[in-house]
């Protein structure tokens, strides 16, 4: 246990937790893409693919857990990844401004890629739109005509403004370069390397983040288009 501790206090430690929190949040991201694409499926005996999808996420494990339990398990699960990915963040943008000379500040920015230079800005702007999002179709308060359980209903309703698609295309647009400098960074953080292999890290990165952009931008269009409705 003092290992442990004492690797968390070292900047490597940190950038390793981060890299390990990051897996379990790029999973639940893809997954939840994955999810969101049921808005693409047609109707069955009159009941929408994604309500179908939503009550399964509720229903799930029971009656061995209770109703919602796995959901739950997997939301507490998700909080404490977003709460060390972003305490590692801070932590380790706090050691790297500690340790940059000012001298040097201009050159250090300059020699940084665009992905680079936005992953914190980027990481604000993605948990400000989480706890948007909570609120807006998960509890329902920032959305004026929420009905509880009517997940299709809500998804349409809300895309039907070009502001709220307006937010989301921004948040998804900030999600689709952390994605692609978070992937990219994590076989680097983790020693995940090999001459053979390298070279193939950016464009699998690359992939796996507009993968995840347009999977999750598909069904806004499409509602906003009047596709979907």
């Amino acid at each position: 246990m003092r290992r442990v501790v004492t690797l968390y206090r070292t900047t490597v430690g940190k950038k390793v937790l981060m890299a390990l929190s990051g897996v379990v949040l790029f999973g639940f991201i893809f997954a939840h893409m994955l999810g969101n694409l049921k808005m693409l499926a047609p109707a069955t005996d009159g009941h929408f693919a994604m309500d179908v999808y939503a009550e399964f996420l509720r229903e799930v494990g029971y009656p061995l857990v209770p109703h919602g339990g796995v959901l739950w398990t997997a939301r507490l699960v998700l909080l404490v990844s977003v709460g060390i990915h972003v305490l590692s963040a801070v932590q380790l943008a706090r050691l790297s401004r500690a340790a940059r000379p000012s001298g040097y500040a201009k050159e250090d920015s300059l020699s940084l890629s665009y992905a680079s230079q936005t992953m914190r800005w980027g990481g604000v702007i993605l948990l400000l739109f989480v706890i948007y999002h909570i609120l807006h179709f998960t509890t329902g308060q920032v959305h004026s005509s929420f009905v509880s359980g009517a997940v299709h209903q809500n998804y349409v309703s809300a895309f039907q403004s070009p502001l709220i698609f307006l937010v989301y295309f921004v948040a998804q647009t900030a999600l689709c370069l952390h994605l692609y400098h978070g992937v990219w960074s994590f076989f680097q953080t983790l020693g995940l390397s090999h001459p053979k292999y390298n070279h193939l890290r950016r464009p699998f990165a690359a992939g796996f983040a507009f993968t995840v952009y347009i999977g999750f931008l598909t069904p806004p269009t499409l509602v906003m288009t009047g596709v979907i409705f």
